[in-house]
């Protein structure tokens, strides 16, 4: 189990890593078997794949202060070379902070520095698509916020733009990369494979959301600025009515997240899923969604409400049991969702019904997302969330749109 090839042990819930765990007390954990839930242990990347990305970051809003900045920052196979930022004075700001070297007025500058290998984009949904498009043009692997874009034709502009340019698109899906979830994914494969507890009868997500900034950690900085930055394009699907443009956009940005998620851990790999039945209420945003994922009926609940934290969990029922996480809120640090495991027992009786609570690694799923970036770029390997795979999320989101308003 246990391997010192390079000086490091890899700690996985699914391709999650922990560089050093010596520093954590987890090796005595593990020889006094006193550490809790599914672990396994494998070499991690050689020495070559370790050579830091030469990574950059465009953008300075809300997001890449409090989560990104921080997160691609502290990463030992990040080398942070530049930032791009339209508030000139705001980026020397930021940069200044963090320690980053050289500052570019906008993406294009960074687009044509042969120096950076990968860049992070965060902006308004319109124009963050356009930013990845040049960049993956110029041959920069990109890791940018969700959505991936707000229409199919700008989505498949993004993925013409990677071939072209070779760069790598990856969507920042990082409920993905929590550890309760990777750990409800593999219990879900294992179960689906092993065909124990009968076939799926439903998947769920409860998404009625409430203050996403809860908890967060009070103690990060952050830089405004009296700039205002230039308008972002105001970009939808050409057959989306105006009146219903804030709705869409709204409904997308939200629950983008979890129709990513059931396709995930209901395994659409080829992107096969399809819309059923939408019932939406007159904000376009409250109400049912039924997909069908990979012969499997899947229901997204989306609402909106005044919970003072975060209120979202996403329930797999088996003839045989169930499988369930409770989402921990959106910016609250080390804090993985919790696995539910109920099983119905043997009618026999020999096996009696029981249910428990897993606890997986406590790790932010935001941070894990950027250590799956970095990994990838320099392995090669494909990424969990590509552009290839979350296109298939933007032709859910039109479709859901157009069945409710009636448009063929």
């Amino acid at each position: 189990m246990r391997s010192e090839k390079h000086g490091f042990v890899h700690l996985l819930v699914g391709s999650i890593h922990c560089p050093n765990p010596r520093e954590w007390g987890l090796m005595d954990a593990l020889r006094d078997h006193t550490f809790q839930g599914h672990l396994e242990i494998h070499p991690l990347m050689s020495s070559a794949n370790t050579k830091p990305v030469k990574f950059g970051y465009i953008g300075c809003g809300y997001i890449a202060q409090h989560v990104h900045l921080p997160n691609f920052k502290v990463l030992p196979n990040c080398q942070f070379e530049a930032i791009a930022e339209v508030r000139t004075e705001l980026g020397q700001r930021i940069a200044k902070r963090y320690d980053i070297p050289k500052v570019y007025k906008d993406h294009l500058e960074m687009a044509n520095d042969p120096n950076i290998e990968a860049v992070g984009v965060s902006g308004p949904y319109a124009l963050q698509g356009r930013i990845a498009e040049d960049l993956l043009r110029a041959g920069k692997h990109v890791f940018m916020e969700k959505p991936m874009a707000v229409s199919v034709p700008r989505a498949e502009a993004i993925l013409k733009a990677s071939k072209e340019g070779k760069g790598r698109l990856m969507v920042g899906y990082m409920k993905r990369f929590d550890p309760g979830n990777r750990l409800l994914k593999q219990h879900c494969d294992a179960w689906r494979a092993s065909g124990n507890n009968g076939r799926v009868l439903l998947a769920r997500n409860h998404g009625f959301g409430g203050n996403w900034v809860y908890a967060q950690d009070q103690n990060t900085a952050f830089e405004s600025s009296k700039d205002v930055p230039p308008p972002a394009p105001d970009e939808c699907p050409s057959w989306l009515p105006e009146k219903w443009k804030h709705g869409y956009l709204n409904y997308l940005q939200q629950w983008t997240h979890n129709i990513n998620l059931l396709r995930w851990f209901l395994g659409d790999t080829d992107g096969a899923a399809k819309v059923s039945t939408v019932q939406l209420d007159g904000d376009g945003m409250t109400g049912l969604v039924v997909l069908d994922i990979n012969c499997a009926r899947a229901v997204v609940e989306s609402g909106y409400t005044k919970f003072h934290a975060w209120e979202e969990h996403t329930q797999i029922y088996f003839e045989g049991g169930w499988l369930r996480t409770e989402a921990p809120t959106l910016l609250q640090k080390e804090s993985p969702a919790s696995v539910e495991i109920y099983q119905s027992g043997s009618k026999d009786g020999q096996t009696p019904p029981s249910k428990t609570t897993q606890y997986a690694n406590p790790w932010w799923s935001y941070r894990e997302e950027a250590k799956h970036f970095l990994e990838r770029v320099r392995s090669g390997e494909p990424f969990e969330a590509s552009g290839e795979d979350t296109i298939t999320d933007v032709r859910l989101y039109e479709a859901i749109y157009k069945q409710f308003l009636g448009i063929k």
